[in-house]
């Protein structure tokens, strides 16, 4: 497109540009993908020694999604007032069901032998203890996920200077404590994380990187490691390309040719088996300017289902582990404009029949990675991407989520036996199920889920 055309462009045309041109095939893969994927058939059938009322009301609510809608709890119980915090309590669940948990070492044992576990552990911005999270998630019925055992950048300062087998006696020690500590209450470990998200420069120069971290065995020592202590959990490999903001020199997508599908891929072929799932960021971290560059990527359905549908030959699930949709500012028309883009986006995840969850990252603006709080022109508050303005107020964007995952992606009915039975096509899930029946109400509780339809 000719740059005085996309000048003579709003916003929001830029920004939906690939969204409006696919519209049949956005429209149809997402409906298709829905049914087909994220929906079972559930059939109730009543037998009695004698003859069955003759009128049976059965009453089904969906409690809860097999299919994980996340974000991570960075903030719980850390705002600067009781009520923000309250507000935060309430809201989290409202929307999610799984939460991504800092497992980041430099502020878990920031003193070698010193770890902050216990929920009354001296405090850290945007790092709750872990016990304080559990204690949290269990009340609310919140799948915990651990991110993550080996992020090099985020190694304690006692580390740093450290030769390879140093580093990794550390390393396996560190593994070693969290499984016995944690590894029976959290399901889903993030092994690696960002290994690849480093110029050659940085990667080469800066200090804050490893000697280990510059050798070809850093991911494959790392699995091998979480699969001695981490056997019957589900394990993952997480970075930011493909769908990353920040094209490096590694940044590039090209298919299987990809250099983060190749590493799966090569790990896989030196019997690295043991990866249950591949994650993806997708942080929309750029200036408004650069969307009408970006848009042929970043908000393109056919760019995103082929990105899916590759990484699918691996055999493996696929999340999006952290995602941010930049609003970049506060104003009514931004904010429509980052809810209608986390409408189509998640629609698109949701439908894709390898995907198994979506963590969005920051709940509220002005809280975000690199500023102070409410400095929302520095690090990535900058960006606005929150679901709720900084007074904990509901951006468009949390209003539209919470429709499309209680309501729209929500199974509730009312239904009339016939002949002895129920048949309903309800989203994979837990349910809870009334049955009145000669004046009494009988109440039970059963699954949804792949392989379970009855």
């Amino acid at each position: 497109m000719a740059e005085k055309e996309y000048k003579d462009m709003k916003r929001k045309d830029i920004v939906f540009k690939y969204f409006n041109e696919q519209k049949d095939y956005f429209e149809n893969r997402v409906k298709k993908g829905i049914e087909n994927y994220r929906k079972g058939d559930a059939e109730i059938e009543f037998v009695s020694s004698g003859n069955l009322p003759e009128n049976i009301t059965v009453e089904i609510e969906q409690t809860n999604h097999e299919f994980k809608f996340g974000a991570n709890i960075f903030m719980l119980d850390e705002f600067e007032t009781v009520e923000k915090n309250e507000i935060y309590r309430e809201k989290f669940p409202e929307l999610f069901n799984l939460a991504t948990l800092p497992f980041y070492w430099n502020s878990l044992e920031p003193e070698k032998g010193n770890f902050r576990f216990d929920k009354n552990s001296p405090k850290i911005y945007r790092r709750p203890a872990i016990d304080l999270c559990l204690e949290y998630c269990e009340e609310k019925g919140i799948e915990p996920k651990a991110h993550c055992l080996n992020y090099d950048y985020m190694k304690p300062d006692w580390l740093r200077g450290a030769g390879i087998e140093e580093h990794k006696r550390e390393l396996e020690e560190h593994f070693k404590i969290l499984a016995q500590k944690y590894a029976h209450i959290i399901p889903t470990w993030e092994v690696t994380n960002e290994t690849f998200n480093v110029t050659f420069a940085r990667e080469f120069l800066d200090p804050n990187y490893s000697e280990f971290y510059r050798q070809k065995e850093f991911n494959e020592w790392s699995f091998k490691m979480a699969d001695k202590y981490f056997p019957d959990n589900r394990l993952m490999i997480n970075d930011h390309l493909d769908f990353g903001c920040m094209r490096s020199l590694y940044g590039e997508y090209f298919g299987e040719r990809s250099p983060y599908y190749s590493e799966i891929e090569r790990l896989g072929n030196i019997g690295v088996n043991h990866i249950d799932s591949i994650g993806f960021q997708y942080h929309c971290f750029f200036a408004p300017e650069k969307e009408k560059e970006l848009n042929v990527t970043r908000y393109n359905p056919r760019y995103i289902y082929d990105v899916l549908d590759t990484y699918q030959k691996l055999g493996k699930k696929l999340q999006i582990t952290e995602m941010t949709v930049s609003a970049f500012s506060n104003r009514e028309d931004d904010e429509e404009i980052q809810a209608e883009l986390i409408k189509n986006l998640y629609s698109v995840f949701f439908s894709h029949p390898a995907m198994e969850a979506v963590i969005y990252w920051n709940l509220v603006d002005g809280y975000a990675s690199g500023g102070k709080v409410g400095e929302m022109s520095a690090g990535e508050n900058r960006y606005f991407g929150g679901l709720c303005n900084f007074n904990m107020k509901e951006k468009p964007a949390y209003k539209i989520l919470k429709n499309l995952i209680n309501k729209e992606w929500h199974t509730s009915a009312v239904l009339k036996a016939v002949d002895g039975k129920v048949n309903f096509k309800g989203f994979y899930g837990d349910y809870k199920i009334k049955i009145f029946a000669d004046g009494k109400e009988i109440p039970f509780v059963f699954k949804l889920s792949v392989g379970l339809e009855a």
